[in-house]
């Protein structure tokens, strides 16, 4: 006989963790058991799928059953039938105490009495109610937490401020009392953010879990709000109000939506200073804020892409974002009124509190350092000095708190000598001078971008715009919070390609020289008079000038007739055509040219044309009786003809 009894505490419910029914179930399968006894045989398994596969494979391998009741073969339809239907009961049994605990459970939680774990900074008192937790640290880290969320608005911001402060968060461990202090985590900021519990709401049951396949519990999905099974607000004490603690819902709510609603986005570190409240005039979606390095500083533009990425469609609209916040912020220094200073002011103060409540939780992080330290000496002290295998560990353990509380207190002295350094008296002085006159304030390259949006938020709605490109404006129209309308016009700015373009006054003046001037004669011409090719307004070639090059690419571009097209059009021939004209060879041509016989003008700086007097053709003779010199200056004297290239200086 072999007892098997590894299943004894252990649950029916499921043979997913029961390794005695898994055992007893491999036995009957390989033939090795001939019947199976128990007290009360349906407790083998009280899940019917489980029972009716030890049943079928007890027919199988031909194995008897038997309980107080009596034996039973499971190859008989009979006591196959009884099995059944006690293994039914059995399943029904389980079912129905679970009904009950459940029942109970949940008529404590009903009246707000059943105990559940509790989050960091809350406790139970002696008497079993809420209560805050003792450590003031504790409480003083989860207050700032609260309020700095309240102030930026956002959860990544506010990691984002315990990180730049150096500041820790409370954590305690799990199924434990002992309560340790790591630096925030999104995830962290998150979970503190949805916890009622730190409203004063007592709930229960926002989760629905269901059993998986391997007899765990995993969350389904989480419940709404109405359909919690218990939701008791002001059922304690709470470090915020459930007003307060619902709003914050709606801001990370908000946050997380994306630009698929209307919303104002919290205030980022960026340029734009519409993030968030910029419209877009034609399909009323929220602009999306794109940032692009170029030529050395970072541009803000407002593009509006949804239909390029939902349906492959062009974007809407995209704008540049300088001229636009340009505007803004000279409309907001007009519009200015006394409330706005004393908003100024106020933010100052907050500001100052801001970095005291920060240094008062650094002061108490070096207390619990102190009393940490305090701790281990007095165990140090307290053990005989000749045990050295104790007397060791505690005295490096002395050492290791001694030496977290110099590093506490360098840190506090390091952080208050920054913040000494932003708000000393100089800063004051000039924010409180800066406060009579807003422009200076908004100006101010020192105020951050952070705070001009946050000035903005209570002031601007939202700012819809839309772009013009025939006329090369924008039209922003302005929404107040107050829902006074006002509308402005800016100029958009010229994109690269039209900043390098260059000016059509220059390509006419261009159009004319080609009559009487080649490329590099030109480009002499153009840059003694003072014009500049467009490349010259990129940065770092204010200095380029016109070349033969240039102009050519400006001929080519702009669909300019060329030199020589305008040459052939006055009837002037090829060095071949006029060779042939004159029945002579193409030497003698060269050569009558050079003596002026011939008058050549060039269409490039290699290559001429050759203009054929109409009447008193040269004809050849022998030049040792009349040379070329003699004739040439007879024919000066006749006619005094002048070639454009040697009337206007230009013979290359």
């Amino acid at each position: 006989m072999v007892v098997v009894d590894n299943d004894q505490g252990e649950s029916g419910a499921s043979a997913a963790w029961r390794e005695g029914f898994q055992r007893l179930v491999g036995d009957v399968g390989m033939g090795r058991a001939g019947i199976v006894m128990g007290l009360e045989v349906s407790r083998l398994a009280r899940n019917n799928a489980d029972w009716q596969r030890l049943l079928e494979i007890c027919a199988l391998a031909d194995t008897l059953i038997l309980d107080e009741d009596g034996i039973y073969d499971p190859t008989s339809f009979n006591d196959r039938l009884l099995l059944g239907l006690k293994g039914t009961m059995s399943e029904a049994e389980l079912h129905v105490i679970k009904a009950r605990l459940r029942g109970g459970i949940l008529n404590k939680v009903k009246r707000g009495e059943y105990r559940c774990t509790l989050p960091t900074g809350l406790i139970y008192d002696q008497s079993g109610n809420v209560t805050f937790d003792p450590d003031s640290q504790v409480r003083e880290s989860i207050v700032h937490f609260f309020d700095t969320f309240f102030r930026v608005g956002s959860a990544c911001q506010t990691v984002k401020a315990f990180r730049k402060e150096g500041l820790l968060f409370p954590s305690r461990l799990r199924n434990s009392q002992t309560t340790v202090f790591r630096p925030l985590t999104a995830s962290t900021a998150i979970r503190v953010l949805h916890n009622p519990r730190y409203a004063g709401c007592y709930f229960y049951g926002r989760r629905r879990y269901r059993r998986a396949i391997d007899g765990k519990k995993t969350v389904q999905r989480k419940r709404d709000h109405d359909d919690w099974l218990a939701c008791i607000p002001h059922a304690h004490p709470g470090y915020i109000s459930w007003e307060q603690f619902q709003e914050n819902l709606k801001i990370l709510k908000t946050n997380g939506q994306g630009y698929e609603l209307a919303r104002g986005s919290p205030p980022r570190e960026g340029t734009a200073l519409l993030q968030g409240r910029a419209v877009c005039g034609r399909c009323g979606k929220h602009f999306r804020i794109h940032y692009a390095a170029r030529r050395g500083r970072l541009d803000a533009w407002y593009v509006c892409d949804r239909a390029r990425g939902y349906r492959g469609e062009p974007n809407c609209q995209s704008i540049a974002g300088p001229p636009i916040d340009k505007a803004i912020g000279m409309l907001i220094a007009e519009q200015m009124t006394p409330a706005a200073v004393e908003l100024t002011l106020e933010i100052r103060r907050e500001i100052e509190a801001r970095y005291e409540e920060a240094d008062r939780l650094r002061r108490r992080a070096i207390e619990r350092a102190q009393i940490e330290a305090d701790l281990a000496q007095r165990r140090f002290m307290l053990v005989d000095p000749n045990n050295r295998l104790v007397a060791d560990t505690l005295e490096a353990e002395w050492n290791e708190k001694l030496r977290v509380l110099a590093k506490v207190r360098e840190d506090r002295e390091r952080a208050r000598e920054q913040d000494q350094l932003i708000l000393d008296e100089a800063v004051r002085e000039r924010l409180i001078a800066m406060t009579v006159d807003f422009n200076k304030l908004w100006a101010d390259p020192d105020t951050p971008d952070r705070e001009r949006k946050r000035l903005l938020a209570h002031i601007i709605e939202d700012v819809t715009l839309i772009k013009m490109p025939a006329e090369g404006t924008t039209k922003v129209h302005v929404r107040f919070k107050g829902g006074k309308i006002q509308t402005l016009t800016t100029m958009s700015p010229k994109s690269s390609a039209q900043q390098v373009k260059t000016q059509p006054g220059i390509v006419n003046l261009v159009d004319k020289l080609l009559y009487n001037h080649i490329y590099s004669e030109i480009a002499e011409l153009l840059n003694e008079q003072g014009y500049r090719p467009g490349g010259s307004a990129r940065r770092g070639r204010h200095d380029t000038r016109f070349t033969a090059l240039l102009v050519a690419y400006l001929v080519h571009r702009y669909g300019l007739r060329s030199r020589y097209d305008r040459l052939r059009n006055r009837g002037m021939l090829t060095k071949q055509e006029a060779a042939a004209r004159l029945n002579i060879h193409e030497t003698t041509l060269a050569r009558w040219t050079e003596h002026g016989l011939i008058t050549k003008h060039a269409y490039n700086a290699h290559y001429y044309l050759y203009e054929v007097p109409a009447s008193n053709l040269p004809r050849k003779q022998c030049s040792r009786w009349n040379r070329l010199v003699d004739r040439a200056a007879v024919l000066k004297t006749a006619t005094v003809p002048k070639s454009s290239t040697e009337a206007e200086g230009a013979v290359v």
